[in-house]
């Protein structure tokens, strides 16, 4: 199966600063991002670049976009998700591709385990690297020792589901939305018991609630975007959000088509809207970035294009892709942030509407420093 972080992470990116906005923000903006801890919580190095082979090394664009991007910290998915018999040898080596990005730029890169390592990462000016997996079924029926294993290897963010459903509970897009199976309610209780964060995106409704419910540990819906403004299965209901926030949870508002009303390439707008209603339901406490998307920004040339449609046409043959994905144009950017400083000038953005620095700030990172903080130790 190909998901996006084959196309997005895997194989690399090309810049478009030429064909976008200049990355210079408004003094206040840039001032802000400099000392702010900028964090998103699913993303990473990467993009599109036809003449990287999937799992090669970083290239010296991939790496000085990197840097500077101003990142702190990025949830990066080292999972392939759906039922396929080598999704626990794929994750692993994923990882490891991961790991050996951070032994070859250790000036660059760093592990994030526990809350402390977020500030380490930002006083050194290095991006940490912080191990998430958006499907649960690599660990398996016999979850535990898996489970185990990938924690000892970094491994802080977990989704019970992706879309589908699998062996621990109902994805967004089943209809029936069953909710957490017994097996998913033993993971959750497993995962609050090892400081592993539990991470409701691309779940259904029912399991949103449920695992917010039992969860003794706040929980988090990294990417998504709010149902009230478009009414589609990867965006949250409010009720939903204010149970979240009600224990402590963080959602990561993504950069994703599922924004737009009317379906297509998001806009800044289309961002800005979801965020400031998020505020509103959820609190500024309560509220951050998960991209889905990678640092480097992408050139919009007739290559992408055709990769980009080809990368449509096999996740939907391989039934995970959600309303919508079937449009080729659907790109997974905004124009107006298709950079590596994107997150500053989304800031400048906020700042010229009147929101306070302090609010921004948390959008940027601090709410989910706190909640990673919470939830690891």
């Amino acid at each position: 199966m190909i998901a996006r972080r084959d196309f997005l992470m895997g194989v690399g990116a090309v810049a478009a600063t030429a064909a976008t906005r200049v990355w210079a923000a408004e003094p206040s903006a840039r001032a802000m991002y400099d000392r702010a801890l900028v964090i998103d919580a699913l993303g990473g190095p990467g993009g599109y670049d036809a003449a990287r082979a999937p799992g090669a090394p970083m290239t010296g664009k991939l790496l000085a976009d990197a840097k500077a991007s101003g990142v702190t910290a990025v949830n990066i998915t080292i999972s392939n998700v759906g039922n396929i018999p080598t999704a626990f040898e794929d994750s692993v080596a994923q990882l490891a591709e991961m790991n050996r990005e951070i032994d070859l730029n250790p000036g660059l890169f760093m592990a994030v385990r526990k809350g402390a390592d977020l500030r380490a990462a930002k006083d050194s000016g290095r991006m940490g690297f912080i191990y998430g997996m958006q499907d649960s079924m690599p660990f398996g029926a016999d979850f535990r020792d898996r489970l185990g294993v990938f924690h000892s290897l970094g491994v802080r963010i977990v989704q019970p589901t992706y879309n589908n459903r699998n062996l621990f509970g109902d994805g967004c897009l089943e209809p029936a939305n069953g909710g957490l199976s017994r097996l998913g309610r033993e993971l959750v209780a497993e995962l609050n018991k090892r400081r592993i964060l539990v991470d409701v995106s691309h779940a259904g409704s029912r399991v949103h609630e449920e695992a917010i419910a039992m969860s003794t540990a706040p929980v988090a819906i990294t990417h998504s975007g709010c149902r009230a403004l478009r009414d589609h299965p990867r965006n949250t209901h409010d009720a939903v959000m204010r149970k979240l926030a009600d224990k402590g949870g963080v959602i990561g508002m993504y950069f994703m088509p599922y924004l737009r009303p009317e379906g297509g390439q998001p806009r800044a707008q289309d961002l800005i809207a979801h965020i400031e209603h998020a505020w509103k339901v959820a609190g500024e406490d309560h509220v951050g970035l998960g991209t889905d998307g990678s640092i480097t920004g992408t050139d919009d040339t007739p290559d992408f294009r055709k990769r980009f449609k080809e990368m449509t046409e096999r996740r939907v043959a391989a039934g995970y892709a959600a309303p919508g994905d079937e449009d080729p144009t659907g790109f997974l950017f905004i124009k107006e942030y298709n950079d590596p400083r994107r997150f500053e000038t989304l800031a400048g953005d906020l700042l010229r509407r009147g929101h306070s620095t302090g609010k921004v700030e948390k959008l940027l990172g601090a709410n989910f420093a706190r909640l990673f903080t919470d939830v690891w130790g």
